[in-house]
């Protein structure tokens, strides 16, 4: 017969009334290290964007679709010219072409040239002599001015082609012997040519009277000066140095400190003859140099010869400065016409 095993007894429990569940004051620790709030952060975060998705697609169904701005490529500056076209310059060149061209030879160079510039353009015809034939040419641009319908130039050609022309009386016709240069006028009329497009030329050209020039102004220099005078030796002895090709160091004794001048060399004059000599102010006519810092406008008339013996008329302005009781040379053409020198006024 095996014994019966014992019953483990269980402790009694403690009464509620020894330990109560629930203390009145929580029990106060002592903290001794900074407590991380880190986990706390992060639920926070967690719960923003678990918010912010709703919002985010409710306010993608409210807002209506449109396209997207999409910022346009900058453009980048090209260092490639631009073509303009010259108005001045083509009908310079037409008129060239069609005084060299003939409608004898409508299949020649400058006929072909004429044609494809203007295609309405007639030829001129010239008679089948040897005097006749085109001598040199040279073209000029002297005015241009715009039209409603385009633009007109006129063209000055200086050619050394005898002309042919017929008295007022009697149908015989008399040839000119003149066969030097003689300058000639034509307009050239086209359309083009703006903002850099293409010109086109109307037709052919027409012959027209020189353009009108303007009155003379009055002069400044109406201070005659002696030759002999203080201003009248300084300018004459300038000069002579000048023509004659002096070096910079024999020109420098005749210039203001600071002044650098070049003489020209491609033709030296042998002689220089001084011819008048005149001022824009009464200072400079005085026989006395006046004080240091008077300034003065000269124009001075040459006559200068060269090796070949040929005359050349020639006029010179220069502003002059008074320094140390002698003239000295500030400026050569300081004032390119009497005009200019009118507006900027003289010393008084």
């Amino acid at each position: 017969m095996h014994p019966v095993p014992r019953r483990r007894v269980r402790p009694a429990l403690r009464s509620a009334a020894a330990q109560p569940l629930r203390r009145s004051r929580p029990e106060t620790v002592p903290v001794r290290h900074a407590v991380s709030r880190g986990p706390r952060l992060t639920r926070i975060g967690v719960w923003a964007a678990l918010a912010a998705g709703p919002l985010a697609l409710a306010a993608a169904l409210v807002v209506p679709r449109g396209t997207a701005a999409q910022a346009a490529p900058a453009t980048q500056a090209t260092s490639a010219p631009h073509p303009v076209a010259d108005a001045a310059g083509t009908a310079a060149v037409f008129v060239d072409l069609w005084l060299r061209a003939d409608a004898a030879a409508p299949d020649g160079p400058a006929a072909a040239a004429v044609r494809a510039m203007a295609p309405a353009a007639d030829l001129p015809r010239r008679p089948r002599t040897e005097s006749a034939a085109p001598g040199s040419v040279r073209v000029v641009p002297v005015r241009a001015t715009s039209t409603p319908g385009g633009w007109t130039v006129v063209v000055a050609a200086l050619t050394g082609t005898a002309r042919t022309t017929s008295p007022p009386a009697g149908p015989a016709l008399e040839r000119s012997a003149d066969t030097g240069a003689v300058a000639r006028y034509f307009a050239v009329s086209g359309t083009g040519g703006q903002n850099g497009g293409p010109v086109t030329i109307s037709g052919s050209p027409a012959e027209v009277a020189a353009p009108d020039t303007a009155p003379a102004p009055a002069s400044p220099y109406t201070r005659p000066i002696p030759v002999g005078e203080a201003l009248g030796t300084t300018v004459g002895e300038f000069l002579r140095t000048y023509l004659a090709g002096g070096q910079a160091t024999a020109l420098e004794r005749y210039l203001s400190p600071g002044v650098r001048l070049s003489a020209p060399t491609a033709t030296p004059y042998v002689r220089v003859d001084i011819k008048d000599v005149a001022a824009d102010t009464d200072k400079a006519a005085a026989k006395e140099v006046p004080g240091d810092g008077v300034r003065a406008r000269v124009r001075v008339r040459v006559s200068g010869e060269d090796r070949s013996g040929g005359r050349w008329p020639l006029v010179y302005r220069l502003e002059m400065t008074a320094r140390a009781g002698r003239w000295e040379v500030n400026a050569l053409d300081a004032a390119t016409s009497d005009a200019s020198a009118a507006a900027q006024g003289g010393v008084r």
